[in-house]
């Protein structure tokens, strides 16, 4: 790569396609959009219109971002219109697998099974040293206390070694996210 190209900075959220949640997660999905696409972050999600993927959406359009959406073939239904860039892929797995490729941070924002799955999967491969992001949980109003009791657990049970329990930073706010972000390189 030439060096006086700059590098693309990607970050990854993983959000919830639930219509049925409080505002709030919602209003923080839009307001971590703002500020990744504020600090020059291209955003990668898994680009449908559903629930808060389509309120980041809707952020990052707003704000004049690039936004990648990463879509199974079979939800082409839902895909959300205005992304900068569409990839398709055959199944779940390589949708998780690509849209974690070449990002510098993973965002978890409170969501359901799906979320958690994006999550765990990612803290997993971080662990063996086959993804090198960061990781974050947006624990909005305490929405992943229980993740974080869980990870404890397994931890004082020796089910987890504390190294990789700390690759995974609960913050409380988006403002805290965002401070953190923009540390990364």
């Amino acid at each position: 790569m030439d060096s006086s190209m700059a590098r693309e900075r990607k970050i990854v959220f993983f959000c919830s396609a639930s219509r049925d949640i409080d505002e709030k997660f919602n209003q923080a999905a839009r307001e971590a959009a703002r500020a990744a696409c504020s600090l020059g972050y291209t955003i990668v999600s898994g680009g449908t219109v559903k629930g808060t993927m389509g309120c980041l959406a809707d952020e990052v359009v707003r704000c004049g971002g690039s936004h990648v959406g990463i879509i199974p073939r079979f939800m082409g239904g839902v895909v959300y219109p205005d992304l900068t860039q569409t990839i398709w892929t055959s199944s779940m797995a390589e949708r998780k697998e690509l849209m974690r490729e070449g990002t510098c941070a993973a965002v978890a924002l409170p969501g359901g099974i799906g979320t958690l799955d994006e999550l765990i999967e990612t803290l997993t491969l971080a662990k063996l040293d086959l993804y090198g992001g960061k990781i974050f949980a947006l624990n909005l109003d305490g929405f992943y206390e229980p993740l974080k009791a869980l990870l404890d657990h397994y931890v004082s049970t020796g089910m987890l070694d504390l190294r990789t329990r700390n690759m995974i930073s609960f913050p409380e706010t988006v403002h805290e996210l965002e401070e953190a972000l923009k540390v990364l390189e």
